[in-house]
Parts: C-alpha cells; structure tokens; sequence
C-alpha cells in the first residue's frame, strides 16, 4: 500500500470570499454560494464537493471502459447533491446523485451484453471511486445507456 499527499492553499480575500491554489496548478477564486452571504459565479465548497464526486467517477468509469472493451462515444453527467440541515442548523450531504448519459458503440456485440458491460463499468467506477468512498453521503449513479450500432 502506497499513500500521497494532495494539497490546497487558500487565502482570504476579504468579505465571504477567497482564492485556492489547488496542488496540481489550478488556481481559482472561491466565495459562500450566495445564500449564504457569498458571490455568484465562481466556485463554493458545495460545488466542489459534488463536482470531485462526479469528476471521480467519471475517471472511474473511463478507467472501467477500457478494461471492458467498451468503445464509448459519449459520455456527460448532471448531478446534485442533496444538503441536509438539522434542528441546530448544521448541515451535512445525504446523497450526491449522478445521471450520466453514455453512448457506448455495438461493435458486432448484441446491444442488451453491451448494456449490461457498461453498467459493469460504472459498478466499477462506482467501487473504486476514492472520492465516492471517502464521503458519508450516498453516492446514487442513475445511468442513462445508449448502445448504437
């Protein structure tokens, strides 16, 4: 078993808001959503937190596809994160709900092996997701498969 280390620095920039200088390059301004007293318009934590689960198991499941012989054609996501808050207004994510919509292509297969192929695959994704697997919150992926011909 081998560990790494990923990092983040943020720095305050006044009012609710702020920059993170994420480990692998990115930099980004970030802020409260703007229910919370934030901006719109750039980064929150809660957008953050669905889109690392949904960016995981996206690499996850191209991870899966491959080793499976699917030759996908598309893939896109929507997902929400359902927040919870309790009596003394803490909160927490019960669920994050991915809807991936895939094509994946026949190559000569009968599209119902292909089908359950891919779902194999997001299975996968699913399982070997570390983000998915690190959070408390239900990870719930509700896909949507197109085989063409």
């Amino acid at each position: 078993m081998s560990d790494a280390i990923f990092t983040a620095n943020v720095m305050w920039e006044g009012g609710h808001h702020g920059r993170v200088i994420l480990g692998n390059g990115p930099e980004l301004p970030f802020s409260a959503p703007p229910d919370a007293h934030g901006e719109a318009g750039v980064l929150t934590p809660e957008d953050a937190f669905v889109a690392a689960v949904n960016t995981c198991i996206m690499l996850m499941f191209l991870w899966a596809a491959e080793r499976l012989h699917l030759r996908l054609l598309s893939y896109e996501c929507a997902s929400e994160g359902l927040k919870r808050v309790a009596l003394d207004r803490t909160e927490v994510f019960a669920r994050v709900t991915l809807r991936p919509q895939v094509t994946v292509a026949a190559e000569g297969a009968a599209p119902d092996v292909v089908e359950a192929r891919t779902r194999r695959a997001f299975d996968s994704a699913r399982k070997y997701s570390l983000v998915a697997n690190s959070v408390t919150a239900a990870v719930v992926i509700e896909p949507e498969i197109q085989v063409e011909p």
